[in-house]
């Protein structure tokens, strides 16, 4: 296996006098990871790499390595890292004002809200931080839609989920998910959810009745392997909720914002959910932020004091955002995820029988399953690490490939390239 080779980061001779390295370079990798033990919680499992700086598509180890990122923080950094035009917005609002809550208007929302919902084809915008954030807000907003709109009995109202689903973190949405490890030990779970298999109409149709709020899916389960649905789930779940008369809300926090080559997976069944679910990549990787946008009818049941967030909607987020938006408004960053996409998926495909038992690909997002007389999901991961590429496993056998949009031709070759040469070698 090659070492990735050091390089001179000439950010770093940029650095302004008396400014502090946010890696000391004082400090190994190996005595930050150590360092870390006591005082982190043990929540997760990371690579044994401990990044200082990045751009594009390269992240930077405290050793001065460089490495190729294709997971792009769980397809929060769509744009890759620093792309320029966020971290200018992000400068120039930090001068101006970074926040009021939502106690006070402010200059940057309404735009940002224009924008977003303009992009999507949708009409209201309920700024979040977190992707977990939204998923929560969606919930409250499927149910107070249903006691006020579609007339359920109140607290009766349920909300179908698809097996294998990966919403969030909080109580409520890891009572709903069928992951064990995320559930186990943290009931009791909140009651009204129904769950039934992922890309099933049938199932679907027999677990919708007169108390259904919403239909809540991924059109794209990543958490799951990127699992991609069969052609016609996504409109026959539009035209089931349609007739039952509750809402659809598409999960669009990995899925969108240009990943699979088009603004929103829905976009390649031209379906237009009712809500629709978004984060991670709408903060450029810079801040987070999240929201529900939904139609005028669906938010329009929100009143004041019903639901908030201090720091949801703040003027750096909404800054950071709305250069998103007009990154995405461009439609470059669609057509570049759907143009490498067959790249990515043609140098699968050419490892498929040497290594790789199968994958699945939309645009610039993979599932690939890895032969486990190779090892695991992760110990491939890790051998990645030492051929210059990060990758991060999931359900053991397999890794997911998302790297930053801006990724060129010759990079993701490299990237495949390099896991061949892994697959190559014996466990």
């Amino acid at each position: 296996m090659t070492t990735p080779a050091a390089v001179t980061d000439p950010a770093a001779e940029a650095t302004p006098a008396g400014a502090t390295d946010a890696a000391p370079a004082s400090r190994s990798s190996a005595e930050l990871i150590r360092a870390e033990e006591p005082v982190v919680a043990h929540n997760y499992h990371p690579l044994p790499v401990v990044l200082a700086r990045a751009e594009g598509v390269w992240v930077e180890d405290v050793e001065g390595r460089r490495y190729l990122d294709l997971l792009a923080g769980y397809s929060a950094l769509n744009f890759g890292h620093r792309h320029p035009a966020l971290v200018e917005a992000a400068h120039r609002q930090l001068d101006r004002l970074t926040l009021t809550s939502r106690a006070f208007h402010h200059d940057r929302l309404a735009g940002f809200a224009e924008g977003l919902a303009e992009l999507t084809g949708l009409d209201m915008v309920l700024p979040m931080n977190t992707g977990a954030e939204a998923v929560e807000s969606g919930i409250k907003l499927a149910r107070k839609w249903a006691y006020e709109v579609k007339g359920v009995a109140p607290d009766r109202a349920t909300i179908v989920v698809a097996a294998g689903n990966f919403h969030g973190r909080t109580t409520t949405i890891v009572g709903f998910s069928t992951d064990e490890t995320a559930r186990a030990g943290f009931g009791p779970f909140t009651p009204g959810f129904r769950v039934v298999p992922y890309n099933d109409l049938a199932a679907l149709e027999a677990a919708v009745d007169e108390t259904t709020a919403a239909v809540l899916i991924e059109p794209i389960q990543g958490e799951a392997g990127v699992l991609i649905p069969d052609d016609g789930y996504l409109t026959g779940v539009r035209e089931l909720t349609r007739r039952a008369g509750c809402l659809f809300i598409a999960d669009e926090i990995q899925s969108g914002l240009g990943r699979t080559g088009r603004t929103l997976a829905v976009d390649h069944e031209d379906v237009r959910p009712d809500v629709l679910l978004l984060g991670k990549a709408l903060g450029g990787g810079i801040v987070p932020v999240s929201a529900v946008v939904a139609r005028r009818e669906v938010l329009g049941v929100l009143r004041p004091g019903e639901h908030g967030s201090t720091f949801g909607g703040n003027p750096l987020a909404a800054a950071v955002g709305s250069a998103v938006v007009e990154l995405l408004a461009t439609g470059e960053y669609q057509r570049r995820a759907a143009d490498l996409g067959e790249v990515l998926s043609s140098g699968l495909a050419a490892l498929q029988g040497n290594g790789v038992t199968g994958f699945r690909a939309r645009g610039l997002w993979a599932g690939v399953d890895i032969d486990p007389a190779l090892g695991t999901g992760r110990e491939i991961s890790e051998r990645l690490v030492h051929e210059g590429v990060l990758v991060k496993d999931t359900h053991g056998a397999t890794i997911r490939i998302a790297p930053p949009l801006t990724i060129t031709r010759e990079e993701l070759e490299q990237a495949l390239a390099a896991l061949g040469t892994v697959l190559g070698q014996r466990a």
